[in-house]
């Protein structure tokens, strides 16, 4: 049965009409037009829908809708404020962190969560967080040093 919900989305509510059981992530893409997060596996594996709930790394494709409803929704879509990127954003260009780029809006939002939570994560830290995203095509060291970067340069205290 079809309902409205209301969401906040990357700080604007928006309203949709949908199942209460359909995933997040379709929600995001399909009705909001939000291409940032990917639909990779389904399955909560390899982080490619990877959005922030409440500032906490989630895995959109196994998230119904209905659990979303009156929580804080970040997709990499907010990340940067008029035409000047997020330092992770910044930092990925930089180490040319991503190949195809279909894992880097996951990996970036759950970086995201870990430095806004431990700013100057150590590399212990980063390779524990971002162990639950997974790039197709081998770029880890680089992603890696993008997230070191960012934690080492500490401007992630309280940053969007």
């Amino acid at each position: 049965m079809q309902q409205k919900i209301t969401l906040t989305v990357n700080g604007k509510e928006r309203t949709v009409t949908t199942d209460p059981n359909r995933p997040l992530l379709d929600v995001l893409r399909e009705d909001l037009g939000l291409m940032g997060p990917k639909f990779g596996c389904g399955e909560r594996q390899c982080g490619a829908c990877t959005v922030l709930l409440n500032g906490r790394a989630t895995y959109s494709c196994a998230t119904k809708i209905s659990s979303a409803k009156g929580r804080k929704i970040e997709t990499i879509e907010s990340l940067m404020e008029g035409d000047k990127l997020h330092p992770l954003q910044e930092a990925f260009l930089a180490e040319n962190a991503f190949q195809c780029g279909y894992c880097t809006s996951g990996m970036i939002m759950n970086a995201v969560a870990l430095l806004r939570e431990k700013p100057n994560a150590d590399t212990e830290e980063i390779r524990e967080a971002m162990d639950r995203n997974t790039c197709r095509c081998g770029t880890y060291t680089r992603i890696m040093k993008a997230v070191e970067s960012v934690a080492k340069a500490g401007v992630m205290g309280g940053k969007k």
